[in-house]
């Protein structure tokens, strides 16, 4: 948006008699994306000009159009016009940014390079210090304040532990940016971003699930959407699942039909004793230990069940998959799947995060000591 304004493609344009304020011509616009390298085609730059209007960041002027057209039309930067809408998590991810623009303007910054266990990190402090700052500086009022923003910023990946070991608290603890906010971005980022609706509607995780029609070069694992037939794979050996395939290669060419009653169901009641908050969790001196678990996934997935929110925790594992091979039991609790902290989110949530990403998942999970 700033690079459009300084090129002068945001300006204020007359049509039908009428002028209006700092919009750009979407064809324009499309020529500036593809001169600029900022999408290859214009196929592509209209993909991401509509990923943009999806999540209420340009509109046409007048609202006329819900999507963006390759044309002598006119839209405009929502938040050029004052109708950008400020959800909770955006007004949490522009403090951040805020207060990081801050940080690294000054010359003796709090933020700096810094070791811990032989591991240097980059765009480090220390919570205490952080916490001096924000009250130096007027961002707060008194330390309470701080430390709550400080969670908010932690709970939102802004800001990390920097092993991931701990919440955020007024203390000599070392945590870090996580976001670094001047990175160059491409807008084409913007299209690796897969979502997964079906998951968020659907009432189960996905991980003890087959494959669905997969393509041996595509490692994405999906997941079968009728409850009937959620309910069968977490005791189950893998290896009885490829026997009634008929097919011996790692892969299912078609989804097998599981015609064997379940012998456990991946949705019972919960596994765990009683219910355990975050606080429980991360207050100093909790009788719980964190493990750190890689697991590969195979063909029909990664072999365990997570339910519950805030902290999410782990309801079955398939004795014969991935996730028991890597070490995971029931009611451990889901800390960070690929470096990504989640203890703040629900199950669905997770499933997402899990689906989307890569097939090798790496979790934290934190585990009651016996």
């Amino acid at each position: 948006r700033l690079r459009l304004h300084d090129g002068k493609l945001i300006k204020d344009r007359r049509y039908h008699l009428r002028t209006y304020p700092n919009c750009f011509v979407a064809k324009e616009l499309t020529d500036w994306l593809i001169d600029h390298k900022e999408a290859p085609d214009r196929e592509t730059g209209i993909r991401l000009m509509q990923k943009l209007m999806d999540h209420y960041i340009i509109h046409h002027v007048c609202d006329e159009h819900s999507d963006y057209k390759d044309a002598k039309l006119l839209y405009r930067f929502r938040k050029d016009d004052g109708t950008f809408p400020l959800s909770k998590d955006v007004k949490v991810f522009m403090r951040g940014q805020s207060i990081y623009e801050k940080l690294v303007s000054v010359e003796e910054s709090i933020l700096k390079v810094r070791e811990e266990n032989s591991v240097k990190y980059q765009r480090t402090f220390l919570g205490s210090e952080m916490i001096d700052w924000l009250i130096q500086e007027g961002e707060v009022e008194n330390r309470q304040e701080a430390v709550e923003l400080g969670r908010a910023l932690l709970e939102h990946g802004i800001i990390q532990h920097v092993s991931n070991r701990h919440h955020f608290f007024d203390s000599d603890i070392l945590y870090q940016f996580w976001i670094n906010f001047r990175r160059r971005r491409r807008l084409t980022e913007l299209l690796n971003e897969n979502s997964s609706r079906a998951l968020s509607e659907s009432p189960d995780s996905p991980f003890c699930l087959r494959k669905l029609n997969p393509d041996p070069g595509n490692t994405s694992f999906l997941s079968v959407q009728t409850n009937k037939e959620i309910k069968i794979v977490s005791a189950v050996r893998r290896s009885s699942i490829t026997s009634l395939s008929g097919n011996s290669n790692a892969y299912f060419s078609a989804p097998p039909t599981l015609v064997f009653p379940p012998v456990a169901e991946c949705n019972p009641k919960s596994v765990l004793k009683r219910p355990v908050t975050n606080e429980e969790l991360l207050s100093p001196g909790a009788p719980y230990v964190k493990k750190t678990l890689t697991i590969v996934g195979d063909a029909v997935g990664w072999g365990f069940v997570v339910r519950g929110g805030r902290p999410c925790h782990i309801q079955a594992v398939d004795p014969g998959g991935p996730a028991a091979a890597a070490g995971m039991k029931v009611c451990q609790f889901v800390f960070s799947v690929n470096g990504v902290y989640v203890l703040h989110l629900d199950y669905q949530t997770i499933s997402s995060l899990i689906m989307t990403g890569p097939r090798t998942l790496v979790m934290e999970v934190m585990e009651a000591i016996e």
